[in-house]
């Protein structure tokens, strides 16, 4: 088995901080989530996490005005440049300093951060190759505070900049005579966002209490005149312009003052009021958070602390539409291009949501877990995850599209075990609320609610192979209970144990409950022979997980000494062990007063999965990293580490000693509090601010793994949400059985030949996968039934897994069906025997026909639906309206009077077919 797993895709977590942003065409959605960028493309509905990651959770992200690139800023300084279009790193810098917010100019050819109370302007890179992509043109002073916005004017000659000490300041891009720089006030609150006119100098302000000024400038865009140096001035600037164009552009500095001198302001451009409207009603106190504005079609919208957004139309600041989307904060507005779809980011309880305001309509609302991901499932094709969290909630995740698209909110505490049955169509989870719940995905309900004689919070669940039987392990009565799912009623209930209930789980192949517990056991139960313990494992330390093996001819347990063990359940034989307790690496939490390396001694895994083939185990828990082991060989294979988020606690070895001081640490300071969505720590006599809230680290985990059925990927379940790991196979060249005979030109050769099953095996024995196609491609249709009966059964299973891989790209549908099925006819008895190696490429190959049946099935439908409708129009053409008879003028003049009268009503059932002509 192959172990080229990469991080593919990131679900669970759709939106954490940051700013939103559309691409140039309006389609997409660009969402920071943490330490990575999530595209959201909304009109063929899927996400895509792109393959990078910051240091720390991401503050802004910049996009130019093309949609190729985009300037990825954390929350220690450090920036990326991405190209959208590979999904590549092209660059790194750091800017030494946070950055509040990062625009490009709308020509794309300067870009501005706000750091600090400064402002400083860059020459965008692309254009022109360049050692170093970021070169800094001008620095800009004037605020005394921090700077909050920007906003460009659409011919790139100037910029405003919104700061905390509530002026707004305009700088000019160039060197223009009458506007270098121009402070506007009339704010009581620091500023939110600051907006130009289309095609003018005009400026709107928003602060956060929720204020808007309307500013009119005196001078139009094409009145600004560049400053002409004279004298010795001239003759400097060109033996500058000439060292320039040698050795590269100088940064320049232009320093702002808010109080100008009556001499500076002589023939400058001038700003004035002309007027100012409060979004708050008398005696309502709701703080103004985001804010965008669509200049084409002057609509601005505006988002609230409590979840409350407006759109209003400027300069007159007609009120169009107020609708609440949550109880959290907005973090985050944006507007698409053609001003049709608002965004909307709320960090609080990790939403996204997608609004069309002119039909009133949700485009896209998406919600993670509130609270981490406890534990999740593959459905038995491969295409669905369900995960459940501390949040009580259910979700269910389409894998192809990225999206969740229904989540169970029966439960009241938060939910410990999720479990798909064998049909595919039914979740079971269990909760500690005392219920075990089972849900029906077609009907999108809660059908089943099992629950126990005395209450009792359920640890695990686990369902048998056949559906029937529903397990659930409790955390304080020690006891396993067992439903008919069925019927819902109470079967047994297992006592043996002597602590909490810690891993279920069902033989795939036989009637055996395996269940561990802190007691330092594992029982199996056989649930046909009146449910009584057949064996009883002796461990060396309390159990934490327990899984079998796909066969079921292996079970494997995790313990609290860090140990994973091996056992044979027919012989009650322990068959190996594997010590984990180096692998797992633990970091320092910023409190820890102990190091990692002794903390280490205490940590375990308390997750396990075996891989589709049952050769690998998968393994992981309070720690970055997920290890692969060999079973066979107790060997690990691979160590992958799935976070490199400096934002989340336990994530470094050694601690920060610049953080230490003769009084402590500095992470036990609050050091957010003057932030806008920090502690608000009051004075003496003040009763604003919650003393009790507080900002932690969370601490990097994992709670719950799983292998695909396809044996392709594997998703695991951390505090940054649901990670996806897939087979990369792009740039893999993984020949088999090949010597120098094989070459492209030898099976190039066969096939002119028409000597295909010659011409197959070379290719597959190459390994690549265009040439595969070719010559798989290059079969007559009527030629597949002779090739596919002369193929070697060691080849059966290659061009199987090769099939599978295929549907989800090619075209020939009707060819690839026509050999799946000549192969699965031809070669069916022999294919049996090897069931246990063959089943993950045939789950694959379900999963690939499956998504093409639902596809064809939906346009099927529709096109059915159509033709059924033009053929009813087609009828009713020739017919006509039967004429109706001569009425006297006195009923004429009731049937006038008469305002519920339809035309042709109560003339037969031909009456008023007309109307279709």
């Amino acid at each position: 088995m192959k172990f080229a797993y990469r991080f593919s895709n990131l679900l669970g977590t759709v939106y954490r901080c940051g700013n939103l942003n559309f691409t140039c065409d309006g389609n997409s959605v660009i969402s920071p989530v943490g330490n990575r960028i999530t595209v959201f493309d909304l009109k063929n509905n899927k996400s895509n996490t792109l393959p990078l990651a910051t240091r720390y959770n991401i503050k802004c992200v910049g996009l130019s005005p093309d949609g190729r690139l985009a300037i990825i800023v954390d929350e220690g300084g450090d920036a990326l440049l991405v190209s959208l279009v590979c999904r590549s790193v092209l660059h790194h810098f750091h800017f030494k300093g946070c950055v509040h917010s990062v625009s490009f100019s709308p020509d794309g050819r300067k870009f501005v951060v706000t750091k600090g109370n400064i402002a400083q302007m860059y020459h965008a890179p692309g254009r022109k190759r360049e050692f170093n992509a970021f070169v800094l043109d001008k620095t800009y002073f004037g605020p005394y505070d921090e700077t909050t916005c920007i906003d460009w004017t659409d011919d790139s000659r100037c910029f405003a900049v919104g700061s905390k000490d509530m002026s707004t300041w305009v700088f000019g891009a160039e060197r223009w005579d009458n506007l270098i720089y121009y402070a506007l006030g009339g704010h009581k609150d620091a500023i939110v966002a600051c907006f130009f006119e289309c095609s003018s100098l005009d400026l709107y302000t928003l602060s956060q209490d929720g204020a808007l000024c309307v500013w009119q400038c005196d001078t139009p865009p094409e009145g600004l005149r560049l400053k002409a140096p004279t004298g010795w001035k001239a003759d400097l600037l060109q033996r500058e312009e000439e060292e320039e164009e040698d050795e590269g552009e100088r940064e320049t500095t232009i320093r702002g003052k808010a109080t100008p001198a009556a001499g500076e302001q002589q023939g400058k451009v001038k700003y004035s009021r002309l007027a100012k409207y409060f979004f708050n009603k008398e005696g309502d106190f709701n703080n103004l958070t985001a804010a965008a504005y669509h200049r084409k079609t002057h609509l601005l919208v505006t988002g609230f602390a409590s979840g409350i957004f407006h759109l209003h139309e400027l300069p007159e600041f007609n009120l169009i539409h107020s609708l609440s989307v949550s109880d959290q904060r907005i973090e985050s507005v944006a507007i698409n291009s053609s001003g049709d779809w608002i965004a909307l980011g709320c960090s609080g309880l990790g939403q996204l949501l997608v609004w069309e305001w002119q039909s009133e309509s949700y485009v896209l609302k998406q919600q993670g877990h509130f609270n981490s991901m406890v534990s999740l499932a593959y459905s038995p094709d491969g295409q669905y995850i369900v995960t459940g969290g501390d949040d009580g909630k259910v979700k269910v995740w389409n894998t192809l599209s990225g999206f969740c698209f229904i989540t169970f909110t029966e439960h009241s505490s938060g939910v410990t075990g999720v479990t798909f049955t064998a049909t595919g169509y039914v979740i079971v989870t269990s909760s500690m609320d005392g219920t075990v719940r089972a849900f029906d995905l077609h009907r999108y309900r809660n059908f089943r609610t099992f629950t126990s004689p005395r209450p009792t919070q359920f640890s695990c669940v686990a369902v048998d192979s056949s559906g029937e039987i529903v397990s659930a392990g409790a955390q304080d009565s020690f006891e396993i209970f067992i439903w008919s799912m069925q019927t819902g009623r109470l079967l047994e209930v297992l006592s043996g144990h002597e602590g909490p209930i810690s891993g279920l789980c069902f033989n795939p192949m036989k009637s055996v409950l395996a269940s561990a517990s802190w007691d330092r056991t594992v029982r199996l139960w056989d649930m046909v022979d009146s449910w009584r313990t057949t064996e009883t494992l002796a461990l060396t330390s309390d159990a934490l997980a327990v899984t079998f093996r796909p066969d079921g001819a292996e079970l494997a347990v995790a313990t609290l000494n860090s140990q994973i063990t091996f056992w044979d359940p027919e012989n009650a034989v322990q068959t190996g062990s594997i010590e984990g307790r180096h692998d797992l690496k633990t970091g320092r939490k910023e409190l820890d007063k102990v190091t990692a390396k002794h903390s280490a001694k205490g940590k375990a895994f308390t997750t396990l999965c075996y891989s589709a083939d049952g050769q690998s185990v998968l393994a992981g828990g309070r720690s970055k990293f997920v290890c692969i082991y060999h079973v066979r060989e107790q060997i690990l294979r691979k160590k992958f580490e799935i976070s490199g988020n400096l934002s989340l606690d336990a994530m470094e070895e050694f601690l920060n000693r610049r953080k230490m001081t003769e009084f402590g640490n500095l992470a036990l300071i609050d050091q957010d509090a003057g932030e806008e969505n920090g502690v608000a720590v009051p004075l003496p006599g003040v009763r604003k601010g919650d003393m009790s809230s507080r900002h932690f680290k969370p601490e990097i985990r994992v709670t719950s793994l799983h292998f695909s059925p396809t044996g392709r990927c594997w998703a695991a379940t951390s505090t940054e949400g649901l990670l996806i790991y897939s087979l990369d196979a792009q740039l893999l060249f993984d020949p088999f059985e090949l010597d120098t005979s094989v070459t492209p030109g030898r099976v190039r050769a066969a096939l002119r030949q028409r000597d295909f099953t010659r011409a197959l095996l070379m290719a597959f024995r190459l390994n690549e996968t265009k040439l595969l196609q070719e010559a798989l491609e290059s079969v007559p249709p009527g030629e597949i039934e002779v090739v596919s009966s002369s193929l070697p059964d060691l080849y059966v299973d290659k061009v199987l897994e090769f099939l599978a891989s295929s549907f989800e790209v090619s075209r020939h549908l009707e060819f690839y069906l026509l050999w799946t099925q000549k192969l699965l006819t031809l070669h069916g008895q022999k294919l049996k025997a090897r069931v246990g190696k063959l089943l993950p490429a045939v789950q694959f190959l379900q999963k690939s026909i499956q998504q093409h049946l639902d596809a064809v099935s939906k346009l099927c439908d529709w096109n059915r639906y159509n033709m059924q409708y033009a053929l009813a129009v087609s009828k009713q053409r020739g017919v006509k309206r039967p004429s109706e008879p001569p009425q006297s003028e006195e009923e004429e003049q009731d049937d006038d009077n008469d305002s519920l009268h339809l035309l042709g009503a109560g003339h037969g059932d031909g009456a008023g077919l007309g109307l279709l002509e």
